[in-house]
């Protein structure tokens, strides 16, 4: 494997997921400790309320970067904890304690990226009907505001939102994530998708406003589409499982949906007003983009999207994800080729596996390390092959609260003993951490 010397590598958290510390220095509920408490939500009953504990342990977090060889840290700013009940007045306990981490990382020469939104909507917000309500872009905007200007002088990279698509449509659509709202037909995920496409375009001109030489993206969970065979039925839906790629990519790079989309959407579509999608289109610094599979995917007319997923034979991790290094080579390339950002970075990517703790304190996770290395080598072909590929940040630095799935499943270069909040490094971080030091050598 080959990559630019001044190639980025990095890994990623996200605030729920990791900070516990829910109810410490004056920070809000968001909507993910109400869903968390609600029963029948979440496996096993888990909740984010103390997850890994990085509130506390943030300095030892920090340590084990450095013992990660690692130049970059992706982390998110929990909206709750800078305004507790998502407008009006500031919790400056709060915008403190990301400070320090900020100043902590800095110390230890990582560069920090900050991602604004990756989930936790003040609970007082989802209480005015969240990203249903066309007025929450301003509220982001505002919150945007605050955080750029509490932390520009400092940090330079910026996210607006993780994964729209997954906030809409298991939030908003099937249930499956907060705010745990279901519907039969997209009418709310369409209308929250274009709350969050404005959030984003409010965005994007405060971060450069406020914060001299920004470089501005936004990351899409983006997943390829393969038919499960050559028969034009399963191509066709393939493509309509494309579209929720493209329901992102079209209004940040073109300024409009994709007209097949829209046609097949059309019953449910929200009010676009004039100049809501021009605004999308601000010009963007990077493109983030989570992957870790692909979905093979067949015709069903009973399905309301008329699409089914099949299973083809291969190797899946405990998400039941197939492991597709080749799907990130061909992803990387079309983004490049019909999108065709300045620059890419690989914002997520990993894989979840039965971990076992060895007596002697060791994680010999083979098979992360070997889809690191698999994946790794698929971006290093597409940056030979002229993707502008600039870095790349593992999902995840720790062990965390999983969504939906609690506890039940690890994807941490580092080990977390949740009982205990013992920190191990697994194989695969120390395999990162030899393959980082050898491309800088």
């Amino acid at each position: 494997m080959h990559f630019p010397s001044d190639f980025v590598w990095g890994a990623a958290t996200a605030a729920y997921q990791i900070e516990g510390g829910t109810a410490v220095d004056g920070r809000g509920p968001s909507i993910w400790d109400t869903f968390t408490h609600t029963p029948g939500k979440v496996l096993n009953g888990d909740t984010g309320d103390t997850a890994a504990d990085h509130f506390h342990r943030w300095r030892e977090d920090i340590a084990l970067m450095q013992a990660l060889n690692l130049a970059a840290y992706r982390f998110s700013i929990a909206w709750p904890r800078i305004l507790p009940t998502g407008r009006g007045k500031v919790n400056q306990a709060g915008l403190d304690w990301y400070s320090r981490l900020i100043d902590g990382l800095l110390a230890a020469n990582i560069t920090p990226y900050i991602t604004l939104y990756h989930w936790d909507l003040p609970q007082a917000l989802q209480d005015e009907d969240g990203w249903l309500r066309r007025g929450i872009a301003d509220d982001f905007a505002a919150y945007t505001d605050i955080v750029s200007r509490a932390y520009g002088d400092r940090v330079k990279h910026w996210i607006t939102l993780n994964e729209p698509a997954v906030v809409a449509w298991l939030g908003y659509m099937f249930g499956e994530h907060a705010p745990g709202l279901k519907s039969d037909v997209p009418t709310n995920a369409l209308l929250a998708s274009h709350h969050l496409n404005l959030a984003h375009a409010n965005a994007v001109p405060i971060i450069r406003q406020n914060v001299p030489g920004a470089k501005v993206g936004i990351t899409l969970n983006l997943t390829p589409a393969d038919p499960a065979t050559a028969k034009s039925a399963d191509m066709e839906a393939a493509t309509r499982y494309d579209g929720f790629n493209r329901w992102y990519l079209d209004p940040v790079f073109r300024g409009h949906y994709p007209a097949d989309m829209a046609e097949l959407y059309a019953p449910y579509m929200p009010e676009v007003r004039p100049g809501d999608l021009e605004r999308t289109r601000a010009p963007l610094d990077f493109l983030g983009i989570n992957n870790y599979t692909r979905m093979v995917v067949a015709d069903d007319p009973g399905n309301p999207l008329g699409i089914k997923f099949v299973h083809p034979d291969g190797e899946y991790t405990t998400m039941d994800w197939e492991v597709a290094p080749n799907s990130l080579f061909q992803l990387l390339m079309r983004i490049h080729r019909e999108y065709a950002p300045r620059e890419i970075l690989i914002t997520e990517n990993g894989s979840s596996w039965e971990d076992i703790v060895t007596e002697t304190g060791e994680v010999h996770d083979e098979r992360r390390v070997a889809y690191l290395n698999a994946y790794l080598e698929a971006c290093s072909h597409a940056i030979a092959d002229g993707v502008p590929l600039t870095g790349y940040f593992a999902w995840s630095l720790l062990d965390n609260f999983e969504w939906a799935f609690g506890y039940s499943k690890r994807f941490g270069l580092i080990h977390v003993d949740y009982a205990t909040q013992k920190r191990t490094i697994k194989d695969s971080g120390k395999t990162y951490a030899a393959l980082i030091a050898a491309q800088k050598s």
